[in-house]
């Protein structure tokens, strides 16, 4: 065991020394990694925000049939069982005129839209709550095919489009990151070995010797897999702390654009998700 410990603290020493010996081409590296990490975390927090907001709509898709405005009461409630039969569909709910009013009084509540406003303009309507395997752009289109058949039904409303675009976006910003991460991480690894590799040439001497007094590949090879580590960890490190100050510092500045993107979802930082 003390053996051990004593081979542990000299493998610890050689890596502090080379890494003080050269620190330019250390700094060089730690810097290297630090901004390919940063770039990439960029892109990957704008990824994993963009497929929580896609998680989101996914789970709140639903579609709307707005019924023909003469339709009776009996009618209604026949689309309603109807629609409940078509495959995909979990729930339905029957809203009327005057339901639907009150919904848009509680939503614009204080606009002066309403005012001076005597008739009711809103048709009846079917909101049909989806299953959690028809949530999908196919699973939609199905759904909305089986109600545009229904006689009675006037027009339909679902998010089938939107969340079609929103998914290419985020599956061609994913293959960005992916590329652009696959770039930038083997050009840091170069750079980190060309480090080592520099470090080996300046600290010749010394390990030739090591090899004369029987010292294992392990051993001479256990410092600069270490310095290799400690300028990851700490490009990492610096990386991190920059996407974090960068994410508090501008992203009240950027409340407006975020809300294109993300609606009104709080945009979460890596684990905060």
């Amino acid at each position: 065991m003390r053996r051990a410990l004593v081979v542990a603290r000299v493998v610890l020493e050689s890596a502090g020394r080379g890494l003080v010996a050269s620190p330019v081409p250390s700094a060089i590296a730690v810097v290297t990694i630090a901004i390919a990490l940063v770039l990439v975390g960029a892109f990957a927090l704008v990824v994993g925000n963009m497929e929580g907001v896609l998680t989101r709509f996914a789970s709140e898709l639903h579609v709307t049939a707005y019924l023909e405005p003469g339709l009776s009461p009996d009618e209604q409630r026949a689309l309603a069982r109807a629609a409940e039969l078509i495959e995909g569909v979990a729930s339905v709910e029957l809203v009327t005129p005057e339901q639907a009013l009150e919904r848009f009084r509680a939503t614009m509540r204080g606009s002066e839209l309403l005012a001076g406003l005597e008739d009711n303009p809103l048709p009846p309507s079917i909101e049909l709550e989806l299953t959690e395997a028809a949530r999908t752009g196919e699973g939609v289109a199905v759904v909305a095919a089986a109600l545009d058949g229904l006689p009675g039904v006037d027009e339909l409303a679902h998010g089938q489009d939107w969340v079609e675009g929103y998914a290419r976006a985020a599956a061609l910003a994913r293959s960005a990151a992916t590329l652009l991460g696959a770039v930038l991480v083997g050009a840091a690894l170069l750079i980190v070995a060309n480090t080592i590799r520099l470090g080996v040439y300046a600290r010749e001497d010394e390990i030739e010797i090591l090899s004369l007094v029987g010292a294992g590949r392990g051993f001479v090879r256990a410092p600069f897999v270490l310095e290799g580590a400690a300028q990851g960890a700490l490009g990492g490190g610096v990386a991190l702390a920059v996407l974090w100050l960068a994410f508090r510092s501008f992203l009240p500045r950027l409340s407006f654009g975020l809300a294109l993107f993300l609606g009104d979802r709080a945009p979460a930082f890596f684990a905060g998700r």
